[in-house]
């Protein structure tokens, strides 16, 4: 993967994720029209903002979901993600260093799978998954604080091997915007402001997304599609 970074400053809060998504698709312009290009969303708040990109650059629009796998009794620090398409991912280094077994990690990601393919029937219903092979991937959601979902997102989603990854985000937090450089090809942070508290801070509307406003943005994307 490439090491490109673009940001391009914003001194003004954003109304909405609407009004994030419509800011930061101006920043996609290269890839309006193309015909190879895939927006991902990572739900539920990234699917407003993912929603306004895929419009304007009359893309595909789907959601890619990841599940953190915890350690056992430390829930909270992962070892390892699943993600859309049956893919998981592991951290062998933390795994060896804490000695977890293999029947452990079956265990939890099995729970998390399960988790994951119940959303996904609640937002995709019985779609076929997207060809991700050789495509270019613009992969959103609506801010990135310590990056971990996204981090996850990104290591998934090189498994199915897309030709380019492109992470959009209208805000992030300068050091986690940095890190994605090595990461992926390109790494688009419409605002990183410093010091950065949080993500909903940089929004004046951050009311929760729905799953009904999930489904209904995806149904709405797919129907303009068809129409293209």
């Amino acid at each position: 993967m490439g090491r490109k970074a673009n940001r391009v400053e914003q001194s003004t809060f954003f109304r909405d994720r609407k009004d994030a998504g419509r800011r930061l698709a101006a920043e996609l312009f290269e890839y309006k029209n193309k015909k190879n290009v895939l927006v991902l969303a990572l739900p539920r708040g990234g699917v407003p903002v993912g929603y306004e990109i895929a419009r304007y650059l009359s893309a595909p629009l789907d959601v890619f979901l990841v599940r953190k796998l915890g350690v056992p009794g430390q829930e909270e620090l992962a070892m390892g993600a699943v993600a859309s398409g049956g893919i998981r991912v592991l951290n062998e280094d933390i795994i060896r260093a804490l000695g977890i077994h293999t029947y452990q990690i079956d265990e939890i990601a099995a729970k998390e799978q399960t988790e994951l393919e119940r959303r996904e029937q609640q937002y995709r219903g019985n779609k076929p998954d997207l060809e991700i092979k050789g495509r270019t991937v613009i992969l959103v959601d609506d801010g990135l604080a310590t990056g971990a979902s996204m981090r996850a997102a990104v290591k998934a989603l090189k498994l199915s091997m897309p030709s380019e990854i492109i992470v959009a985000v209208p805000t992030a937090s300068p050091d986690t915007c940095e890190e994605f450089k090595s990461e992926v090809d390109k790494i688009i942070c419409a605002e990183t402001p410093s010091p950065f508290r949080a993500v909903g801070a940089r929004y004046v509307d951050f009311s929760q997304t729905t799953d009904e406003e999930v489904r209904r943005l995806l149904k709405s994307a797919e129907e303009i599609g068809r129409l293209q």
